[in-house]
């Protein structure tokens, strides 16, 4: 099986953009672009992203013991790329506020999770974080997509 090929396949499922923030007490606070977030339960709240095993900042988001996650607007594709880069995950502040649990939050997103780690499950050459959802807020606002490796929008939104 082609490795290529069966990525290709995957992206042709259509997700949602987040960004995956920490306040590590060495590094600081950092910003990590996702797409493999998902919800996981409603009782307990539970919710989960994957980290590949080779990260740049595979300790700071395995040894944490909260997170942010941010779902991206349409209109924040440059964030997503300038946090998809590798050495590039310190965050701009002016961006960000602080939940009760020091993890940084996007100012402005369609939804914001403050996220307690509650299990790491290692699967290939990622890790499967597990977080209970501790607090969220939702905004009418449209996601960012990323589909076949290229950013999208809805097309239009039925209110």
């Amino acid at each position: 099986m082609s490795s290529t090929e069966f990525r290709n396949a995957l992206g042709a499922f259509t997700t949602g953009v987040c960004l995956i923030t920490v306040n590590d007490g060495e590094s600081g606070s950092l910003a990590l672009t996702a797409n493999s977030f998902s919800s996981l339960s409603l009782d307990p709240p539970l919710v989960l992203w994957n980290i590949q095993n080779d990260s740049d900042c595979f300790r700071e988001y395995t040894e944490c013991a909260h997170f942010g996650i941010s779902i991206l607007c349409a209109d924040q594709q440059a964030l997503s790329g300038c946090y998809a880069r590798k050495d590039n995950h310190r965050i701009v502040e002016d961006d960000f506020l602080s939940d009760s649990y020091g993890a940084p939050l996007l100012k402005r997103a369609v939804a914001r999770f403050s996220c307690k780690l509650v299990q790491l499950v290692e699967a290939g050459d990622h890790h499967i974080v597990i977080g209970e959802v501790m607090a969220f807020d939702a905004h009418d606002e449209s996601p960012l997509l990323f589909s076949r490796g290229s950013y999208d929008q809805l097309a239009s939104r039925t209110d």
